[in-house]
């Protein structure tokens, strides 16, 4: 009764103040407020307000100038009362910033990611005046290139460094290795080869010492004499010791000086690389004009831009690749050389291979994570709503007491503007470590993946934004429809009366539907991916992979002569293979499966084309349990002084032979530098086997002995395939007998099937972290699914009482609840089907052995689903059947 009293005060008090508009009763209210916080009475806080703003026109100059006082203190107002409300639900508060939390982090840590590839700078002076000088539109696979940022070779790069107008420096590096201490006890370290200019030109200065400079290029090429260390080769591997100029180390089996330390914050030019030593190039007399071995960068000039310098290199690109062409290749290909053309690129950024390998798996992670949260933000929007709901009697009495809705709507969007930024600042704490795990994702056997994650002002930026995002879509909704409400009939009808509308409930729904729709999505892309990932790491590549060691040997040292080393290569097999525990052991100048390619132009009868190559020791198939299906095998006797001859696979029979019998046949390969133009014939043919990568068909493949490697081409090192069964004690013994017998071969050994493997880390990334955000969006489908069910429950109490009263059976009514989700499962299933079908062509190319519409995959979802949400319903349709019907319509 006390409250209808005030009811019939209030509408004296409207009589009163009918011609002041609707802007100056709440500023009226907020003084009434603020005067009763200060100890007033009502009665005196109400008269002190009409003396003070009886006169609209007063009210307004005072308004205007008291706005600034007044507002701040009823925004503190209303974000205590805020406060207060999460502190009294608990429950509430830590669902929702922990929803908000896990899909607000989920998305930063993978923006963090991203900022770190591709939008951060180079911690160096003016980063938007590096410029990289490439071919326009790459090399097409022409000569050899040694990594992946290779662009020129090095007659490009002396004459680019004769004109380079449009730079006030330029300079050249590619990545490289070095191994650091004694002979006996050898380890490789990651390394780059720069010229002269590089650090003067980036604008990096010494931690300590000096950095490399121009007078420190050699003349001629020889022994590594001098190197600039990283700061952490520096601190971990010298102790952090005073430079001098007496301070040195042992690589590559000498004594070198060490000039200086580069600073901590300096990474190199790769982003997700590092380096531990740094040496100058040297100018070989003779280059192999064939061989991309450099990235040339430059730094601008003030008044030229990109696209002034590269009209620049394309208008002096005819004279340098006629200048640098190389010797060796036929007509038709020189003439191609000479139609490059260099252009000017941003540099500025770094150059990253990460950027090119995963660039589709971050853009579709980053979507994957934004549909994350939006299923995390349907859930809170859930939350407001039925928050909302339950507060409409106290929404009712504060209109009825003169709060005006636009009062009580910002009251409602502070406390969605607090959960949102709070569930932001705990989402950005969670990025961190979540993006470690992201980069720990990409870690392989061979090398780790190097980025400094930091939280930078891009960061908070996008935090903020997907915050604000959230409160504006998934806030203003519950704010809007917990405001409006009449006063008279709800404080008449109770809570249910009003909380209880279809309307109301048709949008809690929605918000479900949109959530089992969104999650249907990421289910089947975790399906998709883990089942792809899975198709790959058991897929039979036509050779065997478990109990191989690939194994690196370097033997420059041995300083053996070209002739000789078909020779030496020949007994090294043989002592490896007379190690006990070694099955096998054959040599190759390409490791299948690895990433690498060997290719030659070739014409066989009427056909025209490119083939794989691979020259092998006459053990290779034994090794690597490839059958020979026709024909002989090699034999020690097929050298250079013997018939050329070749086996292929089934690939290249079909390509270049078709019906014709392949043994016999002749192939005639294409004159290359180093290689000069020759005729083969098959001996063999064996099975199609994968070649440089799982994901690839068969190719067509031709094997060539390992002795019959042109002269001009021997190189001083090899890599052997060892079969083995003892496994890593077995290569341990490989590598003692090998370094007792030749202690200045440098030799890296690494598990085959484990390489196998590491070339499948993006696969394996995406299965793994769309599988994790697939299972959070079935767990938040399951959590909003019980809590839109419970609530619904809870405000069709009495009807429900009422049902079981008349005769309803608790089959019945479990029913009932059932058939609700069961209809909101279907079209949430519905939709999700089609937007996975119209999403799946994203990303059917990184799917391999299966399409993106695999009904195997889409009706494993929908069970899945199905399941989750009978599992979500049942306990609050168990829950409603069982109630007491007296007590439900006693309640009311």
């Amino acid at each position: 009764m006390g409250i209808f009293r005030r009811v019939q005060a209030l509408g004296k008090r409207e009589q009163l103040n009918s011609e002041i508009d609707e802007e100056m009763r709440d500023h009226m209210q907020r003084r009434i407020d603020a005067n009763i916080a200060k100890g007033m009475s009502r009665r005196d806080a109400e008269r002190e307000a009409r003396l003070r703003f009886g006169n609209p026109t007063v009210m307004k100059e005072r308004v205007n100038a008291e706005d600034a006082a007044v507002g701040v203190d009823s925004l503190w107002r209303d974000i205590r009362y805020a406060l207060r409300g999460f502190a009294k639900n608990p429950g509430f508060t830590a669902i929702a910033i922990t929803t908000l939390a896990l899909g607000i982090g989920a998305n930063t840590a993978v923006f963090q990611l991203v900022d770190a590839v591709r939008l951060r700078s180079l911690p160096i002076q003016h980063p938007e005046e590096l410029t990289e000088l490439r071919i326009a539109g790459g090399n097409h696979g022409m000569g050899i290139s040694n990594d992946a940022y290779s662009s020129l070779t090095i007659p490009m790069w002396q004459e680019i460094r004769r004109h380079h107008d449009p730079f006030s420096g330029i300079f050249a590096w590619r990545p490289s290795s070095v191994m650091i201490g004694k002979p006996s006890d050898q380890r490789q370290f990651p390394a780059i080869e720069v010229s002269g200019e590089f650090f003067n030109v980036l604008g990096v200065t010494p931690w300590q010492g000096r950095l490399i400079e121009p007078q420190d290029e050699a003349a001629t090429c020889g022994p590594l004499s001098k190197a600039v260390v990283s700061y952490s080769f520096w601190k971990s591997q010298m102790a952090a010791q005073t430079i001098t100029s007496d301070t040195t180390i042992m690589a590559e089996g000498n004594s070198i000086q060490v000039l200086g330390v580069t600073p901590p914050s300096f990474f190199g030019l790769a982003v997700g690389d590092r380096f531990d030593i740094v040496y100058p190039t040297c100018n070989p007399s003779h280059p192999r004009a064939e061989i991309f071995v450099f990235s040339v960068m430059g730094r601008l000039k003030p008044g030229w831009n990109l696209a002034r310098a590269s009209e620049y290199l394309a208008s002096i690109s005819p004279g340098l690749f006629e200048s640098a062409v190389p010797a060796g290749y036929s007509a038709e290909t020189t003439k191609d050389f000479k139609s490059f053309r260099l252009a000017a690129y941003a540099g500025g950024a770094g150059v990253s291979n990460l950027r090119h390998t995963y660039n589709s798996s971050l853009q579709l992670l980053l979507a994957i994570t934004g549909l994350v949260l939006l299923i995390a933000c349907a859930n809170l929007a859930n939350l407001m709503l039925a928050r909302a709901t339950t507060r409409q009697r106290e929404m009712a009495i504060r209109m009825a007491l003169g709060a005006s809705r636009r009062r009580l709507l910002r009251q409602m969007l502070i406390e969605s503007n607090l959960l949102a930024f709070c569930g932001a600042a705990l989402g950005v704490a969670l990025s961190q470590p979540l993006s470690r795990v992201l980069v720990a994702s990409l870690t392989t056997s061979q090398g780790s993946i190097h980025l400094s994650i930091v939280t930078d002002w891009r960061v908070l930026l996008f935090a903020a934004s997907v915050a604000v995002l959230t409160c504006i879509v998934f806030g203003t909704i519950p704010a809007m429809r917990g405001t409006k409400v009449d006063p008279n009939t709800s404080l008449k009808s109770g809570e249910r009366g009003i909380a209880g509308s279809r309307e109301r409930f048709s949008v809690q729904r929605v918000m479900v539907i949109t959530q089992i729709a969104v999650s249907m999505v990421l289910l089947v892309g975790a399906l998709l991916f883990v089942r792809s990932y899975r198709n790959l790491i058991t897929l039979d590549p036509g050779m065997r992979v478990q109990g191989i060691t690939a194994g690196f040997f370097a033997f420059r040292n041995l300083n053996i002569k070209p002739e000789n080393e078909a020779e030496f290569k020949r007994q090294l097999i043989e002592e490896v293979r007379s190690v006990p525990g070694v099955e096998n052991a054959a040599s190759t100048n390409n490791t299948p499966l690895g990433g690498s390619t060997w290719s030659h132009e070739i014409h066989v009868d009427t056909h025209d084309g490119p083939s794989r190559f691979t020259y092998a020791s006459p053990t290779y198939f034994a090794t690597m349990n490839i059958p020979l299906l026709t024909g002989r095998n090699f034999t020690d006797g097929d050298t250079n002084s013997a018939p050329l001859v070749l086996i292929v696979n089934q690939s290249f029979i079909r390509h270049f032979l078709g019906n014709t019998q392949p043994v016999g046949q002749l192939v005639h390969v294409m004159p290359e530098p180093q290689y000069p133009e020759r005729t083969f014939q098959i001996i063999g043919t064996i099975p199609d086997t994968k070649y440089s990568d799982l994901r690839l068909d068969p190719e067509p493949i031709a094997y060539v002995p390992a002795a019959q490697l042109p002269i001009d081409a021997q190189m001083p090192g090899t890599a052997l395939m060892i079969a083995s069964s003892g496994g890593a004690a077995t290569i341990d013994a490989v590598r003692r007998t090998i370094a007792a017998k030749h202690p200045q071969i440098n030799m890296r050994f690494f598990d085959f099937r484990q390489g196998i493997e590491d070339s499948l880390v993006g696969e394996r990334m995406m299965a793994m972290l769309s599988g994790l955000f697939g299972l959070l969006a079935a767990i938040l489908v399951a959590v909003g699914l019980f809590g839109v069910l419970s609530y619904l429950i809870a405000q069709r109490r009495n009807e429900i009482g009422i049902r079981i009263a008349l005769g309803a059976s608790r089959t019945g009514v479990i029913g009932l609840i059932m058939r609700d989700s069961a209809v909101m499962l279907c079209i949430g299933v519905f939709i999700g089907c089609a937007l996975a079908l119209f999403a799946g062509r994203a990303a059917s190319t990184m799917l391999f052995g299966l399409k993106a519409y695999d009904p195997t995959t889409i009706g494993f979802a929908i069970g899945l689903l199905a399941v989750i949400a009978v599992a979500a319903s049942w306990l609050p349709a168990r829950k409603a059947s069982r109630l007491d019907p007296v007590a439900a319509l006693r309640c009311d």
